[in-house]
């Protein structure tokens, strides 16, 4: 690889953290396409890879935090632990930016629930008077991918996107779009470390 090519790869990871962080871009072969596209790089074959993405995305975070940034990550992770508490019944687990300690302007939180069924929890958001709007999400587990339905509400400080997997799914976290290894996820008890440290 020349040296040309490593800085245009340079320009587009740093670009691409850029519009994670500032546009709120959660989809990281999105923001790579989106910076290629504006550094004019937009025919190139060397894009960097979702773990370097990543990296990029928290030494921009590190290089910009200020005192707003920190009291927003609290405040959604005290959103999160609201949340992770009503559903209690359901073993939450978060997951995502606001587990990774990043915050891109966008007010959504992301968990793990286990139940028998979907329905289980439908039910138990209606039985409190919750609205919900259903949808899937596609991740990967082991060489294939999987469907799970999710469960979306407006939670206490952030908007909730519940994905529901089968009791004997808590083993075995779906794969990390970023680097291909489990996902990283938190229950209650690790939340609330998060927000006493």
């Amino acid at each position: 690889m020349s040296t040309n090519d490593l800085r245009v790869r340079q320009l587009i990871m740093e670009e691409a953290a850029r519009i994670i962080l500032d546009e709120g871009v959660a989809d990281y072969g999105l923001a790579k396409r989106k910076a290629a596209e504006r550094l004019g790089a937009g025919q190139t074959r060397n894009l960097p890879r979702n773990a370097e993405i990543e990296e990029a995305v928290h030494a921009r975070q590190r290089l910009f935090e200020d005192e707003a940034s920190r009291e927003e990550l609290s405040r959604l992770r005290h959103a999160a632990l609201q949340a992770m508490e009503l559903l209690s019944p359901f073993d939450p687990r978060l997951v995502g930016p606001v587990l990774e300690g990043v915050v891109n302007g966008r007010e959504e939180l992301t968990l793990h629930l286990f139940a028998d069924s979907v329905e289980e929890v439908i039910f138990y958001l209606e039985d409190r008077e919750i609205r919900w709007r259903g949808d899937e999400r596609r991740l990967r587990a082991g060489q294939q991918y999987v469907f799970y339905p999710v469960v979306a509400f407006s939670g206490p400080g952030a908007d909730v996107e519940a994905l529901v997997f089968p009791h004997k799914g808590i083993r075995q976290a779906p794969l990390s779009p970023v680097d291909g290894r489990p996902m990283r996820r938190a229950g209650i008890k690790e939340v609330r470390g998060l927000l006493e440290g």
